[in-house]
Formats: structure tokens, sequence, C-alpha cells
């Protein structure tokens, strides 16, 4: 497994990470259903012994039980990094960012967490507006990390045009937003050069997109109650089944690797990203994963490729980005 540099944080990481929305289990529309806990613990310790030393979290995955299973299988070893987010306790509801719900939620996460520190606190799709009005949401980030309960904050974004405006406003260690086969926005605005010009660390949020880039879906798929996809129209949903296919099919097929393979070798081609973070729910999904890292950056020619089909794809400009973290019903 690769490591690559996080930001300014001082950590080096795995240049795959893991995103543990998924395990968090069942939340009414806005998950992936109902998960096996024996299942999730063994995804993780697969992950860990496969080389994945960087895990994303959030209070609101699960309402915090995606958490608690990384303090269950980890506990407090330094062999792994923890990012986790606060600030959107629950999907659905308010966003809280003032000082006082800042520390209850690192305090709270410290505990389900069993560590005395996070690695990199995130706010958790702050509104840029609010972090300007209020300069005291970014102090406390820094008073956290002087206190020892945090070594770096970074910001979680909704979009990649508010992480690139994030990087210059607010010089975060870290920003996090989506990039994938499908969704090249960062590319496009210029967030993956200006990252790199600033030495901010790049999380790549949703780089399988759902599941739907590891070509395993396809526009019939059925979706079990709860999972957050049951609700997309199913012109959507045909829309993004393809996608993988369409963009890097013959890629695949060329080189003998999955699709998921191939997506992720796509992220990691770019220098900017720091760590790609697909969700896995089982440890065969880690297995595949993990070796996207072993077969490296795609070459020249496949990259021009796959550009020149997104160009020419209906993903192409802002109309048609990765779909939202979905709302609560």
């Amino acid at each position: 497994m690769r490591k690559r540099k996080l930001g300014k944080s001082g950590f080096f990481v795995s240049e795959i990470g893991f995103g543990t929305w998924g395990i968090g289990g069942f939340v009414a529309g806005a998950s992936y259903g109902a998960t096996d806990d024996l299942q999730s613990r063994a995804a993780l310790a697969q992950a860990r012994d496969c080389g994945i030393d960087f895990f994303d979290t959030a209070d609101a995955y699960g309402d915090g039980h995606a958490e608690t299973l990384l303090g269950e299988v980890f506990g407090a070893s330094d062999a792994v990094r923890i990012a986790t987010k606060a600030g959107h306790p629950r999907f659905g509801g308010p966003q809280d960012f003032s000082p006082a719900h800042l520390r209850r939620s690192v305090d709270g996460s410290l505990v389900r967490l069993r560590r005395g520190r996070i690695d990199l606190l995130q706010l958790h799709n702050p509104p840029l507006e609010l972090l300007h009005a209020e300069p005291e949401v970014l102090a406390t980030l820094e008073a956290l990390k002087r206190e020892g309960k945090i070594a770096a904050w970074g910001l979680s974004l909704k979009t990649p045009a508010e992480a690139l405006a994030a990087i210059d406003a607010f010089a975060p260690v870290c920003v996090q937003a989506n990039f994938n086969l499908a969704d090249q926005r960062a590319l496009e605005i210029g967030l993956l050069d200006r990252a790199l010009a600033a030495n901010v660390g790049v999380i790549a949020r949703t780089p399988l997109a759902f599941g739907f880039l590891s070509g395993k879906l396809g526009a019939d798929a059925v979706f079990p109650e709860g999972d957050h996809r049951r609700n997309w129209p199913p012109e959507r949903i045909r829309q993004w089944a393809d996608a993988g296919r369409s963009l890097a099919g013959d890629i695949a097929a060329k080189a003998g690797q999955t699709l998921a393979q191939i997506a992720l070798r796509f992220c990691l081609s770019h220098s900017a990203i720091s760590v790609a973070i697909p969700g896995m729910l089982a440890p065969a999904e880690v297995r595949e994963n993990v070796a996207a890292s072993d077969f490296g950056p795609l070459d020249a020619a496949d990259i021009a490729r796959i550009r020149a089909a997104y160009a020419d794809s209906a993903f192409a400009g802002p109309a048609t980005p990765t779909p939202k973290t979905p709302l609560r019903n």
C-alpha cells in the first residue's frame, strides 16, 4: 500500500482509506440499509491487515455507530489514523457549529472511538459564510488542537467549488470533496491544482459514486429499506449504473481489472489526492479496492481517454454532479 502526505498535517497515510458511512448501519433514508456488525468489524480488520491506515467517519454515521465500531476494532492504536467530523450530528437534523457543540461532539467521539486524541477533525459541510461571519468556530478548532484533543483540522465541503474557496479563505490542513470518474469538477475548476500549490491535502469522497462505478449495479438494481439510493428516480439510477462502463469499461477490460479498481486508480493518478475513501462493507470489497494501489496510477493515454469520454458525456459540466448525501426522510 502506497502512502501519501496528508497536506500540512504531518501525517503520511495510505492512499486508499476506508469510508465508514456504510458500516454505520440503518438510518432511514440516509444509509445503505441494515448492516452486520460482525462483517463490518471483519472488513475493518481486513483493511488494517491490507495496509489501510486512514479511516474516515463522522458522528452522523449511524448516529455514532460507525465511530463505536472503529473504537471496538482499533481502540487507541496509533497504527491507524482516524478522521471524524463535527457540526452535523444527524442527517436531516440541524447543523450546529457553535463552540459548545463542537466541544461536546469531540468529547463524544473520543469516548466512542476509545481514543485520547482525534487525528483529524473535519467540520461537516459548514456554510462558508458562517465561517467568515463567526471566527470563533475555527478558533475553537485551534483551541482543541492546543489542548491535545485533536491533532489537526480540515473541512469536508458540499462541493468542489466550496473546497476551492476554502483553501485560500481558511488555510485548512485538508479539504474533502467529491471526485470520481463521473464527477470531475475538482479537475475542471482547478481545485486539485490549487490544493497542490497550497500544500493542502484532498480527501477524495465518493470515488466509487455510491457503488455505481464498481460495475456491480445495474439499471434494475433493487435497494433495501433505508438505503438512500432507493429514493433515486429510475432515470438517475440508469444513468449512474452505466457510468463506469461508458467512461472506463474498455480500460478495465484491457487491463484485466475491475471497474472499481480503474475508478480508484483514476483518482490516485492525480498527485493532489492524499487519500481516496471508498465505502466498504465486506472483506472481499477491501481486498479488491486495496489492489488498486498495487496497480499504481493509470498511464497518460488512459487518463486522456477518460477525460475525453467524460467531456462527451452527460456528466460533464455542473448539471450532473455526484448526488449529495441525502437528508433523512
